[in-house]
């Protein structure tokens, strides 16, 4: 039989969405009362980085830690697929030897070629088109905070980038509006705005996107391996700052997050930030029970 992947949220359906959204939050309360739960005993995580990082990796490793398991972290520079060994060959291999595979990357395409030849579930922890597990925690979140967001009207300010794709398919599972504001020639992916278009609008005003918001979301402005651009960025990107005025336009009790690390005084201010709107920190607490959530789906059914 197959291994079940998670390259992006399409490979969830929605209810499995939903229900893996409530066990994460069942597991966060089982961890924070100390319980011992620990359903991967002995069962191993491979995690290639070929980006750099800080809550993806730490949470994986806590969370397959907390379950019994072990992480391995495999940098671009420890293996072979860093000296050119095909994509196919390292997949074989490793998953070979353990039970899943995480990998946050650049092209799309590796993860999907890594995920072909592999036996075991692949997880794509980020890649330049899609940032899957990122929008668990977000949407965990959310529903925490909130109820479902069934319904809301959410609002991304900022590049079309892997953060907002993968808000667009949340937004087909989950059932609420987007809106995308961004400056011309930031659009997110056409095709995929266009096969979701009854719930998706592409807007180039912040202040008018954000009217009547439920949820805003923001990113920094220039993405890892975009760093030569910032100047340029920092002023195509001038009145998409979310701050006290732009949240003012949303819903009294709307919510701020942000996928971190921010930039504050650039995509958002730092009083929004330590707002008591702003979820952020427990968006990013929730990157370790949304994903131990995920592990548990893909190896224990």
């Amino acid at each position: 039989m197959s291994p079940r992947h998670f390259l992006t949220l399409k490979d969830l359906s929605s209810e499995e969405l939903k229900q893996l959204l409530s066990r994460a939050t069942e597991l966060k309360k089982i961890h924070l009362e100390g319980t011992l739960y620990e359903p991967l005993k002995s069962r191993v995580l491979a995690m290639i980085f070929e980006k750099s990082s800080t809550r993806t990796r730490v949470s994986f490793e806590s969370g397959m830690a907390q379950f019994g398991g072990h992480a391995l972290f495999l940098s671009s520079r420890d293996t072979q697929l860093g000296r050119g060994e095909p994509i196919e060959d390292s997949a074989r291999v490793i998953s070979s030897m353990v039970d899943a595979v995480m990998i946050r990357t650049f092209e799309h395409s590796i993860v999907e070629t890594f995920a072909q030849y592999s036996s075991v579930p692949v997880i794509n922890a980020l890649t330049d088109d899609y940032h899957p597990c990122q929008l668990l925690a977000d949407m965990q979140t959310y529903q925490e905070h909130r109820g479902s967001i069934e319904g809301k009207k959410v609002v991304w300010v900022g590049d079309g980038n892997n953060m907002c794709n993968s808000y667009i398919n949340a937004a087909a599972l989950l059932n609420f509006t987007l809106v995308i504001a961004c400056p011309k020639g930031y659009e997110p992916n056409p095709t995929l705005v266009e096969e979701n278009k009854e719930r998706v609008t592409v807007v180039h005003s912040a202040i008018d996107a954000a009217k009547d918001a439920d949820l805003i979301v923001t990113d920094v402005f220039a993405s890892m391996g975009q760093e030569d651009e910032q100047e340029k960025r920092l002023k195509d990107f001038e009145g998409f700052q979310v701050n006290k005025t732009l949240m003012a336009q949303a819903h009294n009790d709307a919510l701020f997050m942000h996928c971190l690390p921010a930039h504050r005084g650039e995509e958002v201010s730092a009083d929004i930030m330590d707002d008591p709107d702003s979820v952020v920190w427990d968006e990013a607490e929730n990157r370790l029970h949304a994903q131990k959530a995920l592990l548990e789906f893909l190896l224990c059914q």
